[in-house]
């Protein structure tokens, strides 16, 4: 696999910086859609420290970006079973976007799943969210079911790439 240097493998050491990215590239995310610690607390503009580290615990694997040192975007890996990964948490600074860099987080976990013969990466996003549906479509994902979740003030569509 071709390794992008500005993109490294995190640890449980990151993860005070991998909350403040993941709270902070989605705060705009949550005041478009009304969200709230009360209405979604598990929301990713609400991540916390403690979060990250159970997610770690739980085998989640976090790459972070860096530019010039700075830590500015990231993305969590989760390996569902053996056919099936999980793209989590892609978050970008909001001064940093719009420099590819969640395109290149995007395609180096697809390219990790690859390596390790992963059928198919998965996302879910917020169903009304089309702006980055499109995104997604753009890079290759083909749109699925869309589900309703009572604990959830949305719908949840679900995207996959096919590798």
């Amino acid at each position: 696999m071709k390794m992008n240097k500005r993109i490294q493998l995190a640890n449980f050491l990151d993860a005070e910086i991998i909350a403040f990215i993941v709270s902070h590239g989605n705060k705009d995310v949550a005041e478009k859609f009304d969200l709230t610690l009360e209405n979604n607390p598990k929301h990713p503009s609400f991540y916390t420290k403690e979060l990250v580290l159970s997610d770690i615990d739980r085998g989640e694997e976090y790459f972070l970006y860096r530019i010039k040192g700075v830590n500015c975007g990231c993305v969590a890996f989760e390996q569902l079973n053996s056919n099936i990964s999980y793209l989590n948490r892609l978050s970008v600074l909001p001064e940093y976007r719009h420099k590819g860099i969640g395109e290149q987080l995007v395609k180096h976990v697809i390219e990790y799943s690859r390596t390790k013969n992963i059928q198919m990466v998965s996302i879910g996003i917020i169903a009304e969210h089309t702006l980055l549906k499109k995104w997604y479509l753009e890079r290759g994902f083909i749109e699925g079911e869309t589900k309703h979740f009572d604990h959830l003030p949305f719908n949840v569509t679900y995207m996959s790439y096919e590798l």
